[in-house]
């Protein structure tokens, strides 16, 4: 074993085997016995291309190299596309139309107007028609959402309108009833949103709309039906998601329990559980940060949990006598995941991808509390630095490399990650932080952050940094933090309120000047930091305290900033001001800006670029020599 610096430590987990092996998987569908899945391939500038595997095993790509299944309906999208009776119907990203593709054929245009984006696909077989979300950009200012239908020959019909927001129309099996759910600015969906329930006219059209569950301050999550017509839900009367029924004008709560079966909507289609049949349910739940899989019996209320490796779980759909899943763990990267749910047997479809490098190289996700301010305690996942080749320098402790999750209503994964190992793999340790107002762990814990984003998640991430520092488990004078989106002004905001901390930052898109961000931000997100900051312009004196552009002063250590030029969540201009203000303070500062890239790179050049560039920063900054041979990068005032 050799003995050399952290961080130039040589590692088989290259940027080219990154993107030559990684996927992603992005959504799941089942009809039938065939299962369904999109999957984001950055080595075709990160098309999404629907895939089938047919109950044979034959696996087949189904749409064509020029097409494109994504929808960006309040921009993040999700809910591309469905299967049913044979035909694929899925949003084509390049002109945002819906498509009719039956399988093995070629897609044919459905819908025929240009400026409306469409979501959150269901099939009215009855009346030979579509249901989904429709956003309209033919109008002046913001765009309009509304329920429609689709009828085969691309005519549409509006059938909700008049709020913000609408999400999860789900349609009963006799196809008498449409549930769906609703909600205003300033809410996001995870802070408040109602539950509605409308009987279907012969005509097609809605009446008697009646509301069912939440409010402006209580969440509802993934209304659906079971077998047999029972609308069931997903509420938060007790401070935790929990499964509701509504039955004869009444809701019963399934299985209450200080647990999470349900997740911040950021996308469309997102999936907790499913029926298996008319009195059990194939589900998740999250207790302290860690999934679980479990059969709940609603006739006896019993839950019993899946004994398995997996403690990552993404979206559930069922099929003909199984379950299907995207879901991943520490030793295994997120898959494709097919169980029989009368064996229990588990098969792996397809992974993100294929686990070459040997264990010897790869770091396991350690969960960890620690503690934070005011007395409270917060959770991040620790990685070692790991590879079987190598120890570090005697008396050296690693340099650290502290991760601020996105959203910033979100969490992190203990799935594994080469993008991650990239790093541990060359001697770097990090912590990955579930800072306060992180999900997984009840509504207390996620609202810590109303009204003090860029306070506890700042405070979270340097007291995780200096409780492993004190530890002995990392370099005090090799901090660096890194983030993306919100997880990017976290970095920012540490890096200039908390600046005896970090050494060190790379941002991804992050948000620099808050302002900015209230008044040129995309609609789903435009009054999201009513609940994080305060009401805008009412609270104008807050959203400047907390800008890290108007604190430059405070600023004094070097920073890496990553963007693309056509992200319409955090505009290019937000980094393009932060890299300008280091530059004329004649700090080290470097700025990569990304032709044809949107909020998340999915090109792999850039995915390449942007991790090698990041590597090559710190080195500088912290005086190793890296392995490999990496592109320079030009950084300014060093």
């Amino acid at each position: 074993m050799k003995q050399a610096s952290y961080g130039s430590w040589e590692s088989p987990i290259t940027t080219d085997l990154i993107i030559a092996k990684t996927i992603s998987l992005v959504e799941v569908a089942a009809s039938g016995k065939d299962i369904y899945w999109i999957e984001s391939r950055p080595s075709e500038s990160g098309r999404y291309v629907i895939m089938q595997r047919a109950a044979d095993g034959t696996v087949t790509e189904c749409t064509p190299p020029d097409f494109y299944a994504r929808t960006t309906v309040h921009e993040y999208g999700g809910g591309a596309f469905m299967v049913e009776d044979g035909v694929i119907y899925f949003s084509n990203f390049k002109d945002h139309h819906l498509y009719r593709q039956p399988i093995g054929g070629q897609p044919e245009v459905l819908t025929l107007a240009d400026g409306y984006y469409y979501a959150d696909l269901v099939l009215d077989k009855q009346r030979g028609r579509i249901i989904c979300i429709r956003e309209d950009h033919t109008v002046e200012g913001e765009a309009v959402n509304t329920i429609v239908s689709i009828d085969l020959n691309g005519d549409e019909r509006i059938l909700v309108e008049g709020n913000n927001f609408y999400s999860s129309a789900r349609l009963s099996p006799d196809g008498s009833k449409l549930a769906y759910l609703t909600w205003n600015h300033p809410n996001m969906p995870w802070d408040g949103c109602e539950l509605w329930l409308a009987d279907i006219n012969a005509d097609g059209t809605l009446h008697d709309h009646n509301l069912i569950a939440g409010s402006v301050t209580e969440s509802v999550f993934q209304p659906e039906w079971s077998p047999n017509g029972v609308l069931h839900f997903v509420g938060e009367t007790t401070g935790w998601w929990n499964l509701y029924r509504y039955d004869n004008d009444k809701i019963e709560a399934l299985c209450p329990m200080n647990a999470e079966f349900g997740e911040p909507q950021w996308v469309f289609r997102m999936s907790t559980y499913g029926f298996v049949s008319e009195t059990k349910i194939f589900c998740r739940y999250s207790k302290d940060g860690i999934w679980h899989p479990a059969f709940l019996d609603t006739s006896t209320k019993e839950i019993v949990n899946i004994e398995t490796s997996l403690i990552e779980f993404g979206d559930i759909v069922l099929g003909d006598g199984f379950a299907l899943f995207i879901a991943g763990s520490p030793t295994q990267p997120y898959s494709l995941v097919r169980m029989d749910t009368s064996t229990y047997e588990i098969e792996i479809i397809k992974q993100s991808f294929e686990v070459t490098v040997d264990a010897g190289y790869l770091s396991i996700a350690t969960p960890i509390t620690f503690p934070t301010t005011d007395g409270k305690e917060s959770h991040a996942i620790y990685y070692s630095p790991k590879n079987k080749d190598y120890v570090g320098l005697e008396g050296e402790c690693p340099p650290l490399m502290v991760i601020s999750h996105g959203g910033p209503t979100g969490s992190t994964t203990t799935a594994l990650r080469l993008s991650l190992q990239y790093w541990t793999s060359r001697g770097f340790a990090v912590l990955d932080v579930n800072y306060g107002g992180s999900t997984g762990y009840g509504r207390e814990y996620r609202q810590r952050l109303n009204g003090n984003w860029g306070i506890v998640d700042v405070d979270d991430c340097c007291n995780g940094a200096q409780h492993l520092v004190e530890q002995g488990l990392a370099d005090s004078k090799r901090l660096a933090i890194r983030g993306g989106s919100a997880g990017g002004y976290t970095t920012l905001a540490c890096l200039t309120f908390k600046n005896d901390v970090f050494k060190a930052g790379a941002s991804y898109y992050g948000i620099s000047e808050l302002e900015v961000f209230a008044t040129d931000t995309h609609k789903f997100e435009s009054r999201y930091m009513d609940s994080l900051i305060g009401a805008y312009p009412e609270r104008k004196d807050i959203y400047f305290n907390r800008s890290p552009i108007n604190f430059i002063q405070n600023l004094s250590c070097p920073l890496i900033m990553f963007q693309g030029d056509e992200d319409k969540v955090v505009p290019p201009s937000q980094s393009q001001m932060m890299f300008e203000a280091m530059r004329d303070k004649e700090l080290p500062v470097a700025y990569l800006l990304f032709s044809g890239e949107q909020h998340g790179f999915r090109k792999a050049e850039n995915i390449k670029r942007s991790l090698e560039a990041e590597l090559y920063f710190y080195a500088k900054i912290f005086g190793f020599e890296p392995a490999e041979t990496i592109e320079p990068v030009q950084i300014e005032n060093l």
